[in-house]
């Protein structure tokens, strides 16, 4: 394929779907269904949104018309004749269907189609990952109110990212406190439409454990006894590597945050709808080990605010890695924590590893 950019799952079409054709059929199929509302049937006071709105639709129906031809052509093995509009509109398709952001509410995930259709099957083990997956948040800060995603690894421990902790932390080796004035919890819930106010979900972050040395990791004591619907036991943590990397199933929960910088705006759009800082579940596979290094890789449709998200197993629900950064059109990268498993910090962290 060709074009102006590059999917920001860096995977092509041909590696996220199993058959082109029956995804452009199904694409074609959701677009011949769909029933636009009338700016002229709403309301005065509603009628200028709803114009905008069947705007937004035209554009959208639009762009994955294009898609669906380009897929076409590719299961043809007419990838050169692919022009532009087509291939930004397969690039859409991927993203949104290959690659979801579900939006998670009441702890729970809409049922998906095609591909994805397989989440339903391991709906009970995703949503206990989902209960066990907070939001980083923060008083005292200058200019941020949160800053991340952690996950219960201990009894009462999560890990993040050392830059998510950093923060709001400061110190060396065993010594991080607390930096002047400031304060953190973790939040279990921040799903779109969330009752506000609901503190039930939150807990103190009361204690540094640590901040690992050699990768972006750090592991924070939180107080899961102050009255709040704590989960009891913490997400298992692979011990042992899966059996195969690149190309196993897995997902990632956190909670994306908008990040022009990194990401290209109109990609970004596709997948999100505007639609940021609340929980997702991301769903994707592992791409492979970068040699050398303790990273491995995945195309999960990640941001900036999955910083300190668990890349989760879709098979057994263990915790393979935990993620740290991407980048446009080339991937994105986590920690693989089965390479820690005798790591000092996370023995002291008491980390539950299956």
């Amino acid at each position: 394929m060709h074009g102006s950019g590059g999917s920001p799952v860096a995977t092509g079409p041909e590696q996220v779907f199993g058959d082109l054709r029956e995804v452009a059929e199904r694409v074609r199929r959701g677009l011949d269904a769909e029933i636009p509302e009338s700016a002229q049937d709403l309301p005065a006071d509603r009628a200028p949104a709803g114009q905008i709105g069947e705007f937004v639709r035209q554009e959208r129906a639009r762009v994955l018309t294009a898609g669906v031809s380009g897929l076409e052509k590719l299961a043809a093995g007419r990838a050169d004749e692919v022009d532009d509009d087509e291939y930004f509109g397969v690039e859409a398709i991927v993203l949104l269907e290959g690659r979801p952001a579900l939006l998670i509410q009441g702890q729970d995930f809409p049922s998906q189609q095609g591909d994805w259709a397989v989440l339903d099957g391991q709906r009970a083990g995703i949503r206990n990952s989902i209960a066990r997956v907070g939001r980083v948040e923060v008083t005292g800060h200058a200019s941020l109110d949160w800053l991340g995603t952690a996950f219960l690894v201990g009894p009462d421990v999560v890990m993040t990212n050392r830059h998510v902790a950093a923060e709001f932390a400061t110190g060396y080796g065993a010594g991080w406190t607390f930096r002047a004035g400031m304060g953190a919890r973790l939040d279990l819930a921040e799903e779109l439409a969330a009752v506000p106010g609901d503190s039930s979900l939150e807990f103190a972050v009361t204690e540094v454990v640590g901040i690992h040395p050699d990768v972006d990791m750090a592991l924070l004591r939180v107080d899961t006894a102050d009255g709040g619907r704590a989960p009891t036991t913490p997400l298992a943590v692979a011990a042992d590597p899966p059996a195969d990397v690149p190309g196993r199933p897995v997902y990632v929960i956190g909670y994306p945050a908008e990040d022009g910088r990194r990401n290209e705006p109109e990609a970004m759009r596709r997948i999100f709808m505007d639609v940021y800082n609340v929980k997702r579940l991301q769903p994707g596979t592992t791409t492979g080990l970068v040699p050398g290094e303790l990273t491995v890789k995945h195309d999960c449709s990640t941001l900036g605010g999955n910083s300190g998200s668990p890349v989760l197993d879709l098979t057994d629900h263990r915790v393979l890695g935990l993620h740290y950064g991407g980048r446009y059109g080339f991937g994105n990268y986590a920690v693989p924590l089965w390479e820690l498993v005798d790591d000092p910090l996370l023995r002291r962290a008491q980390v539950n590893w299956v």
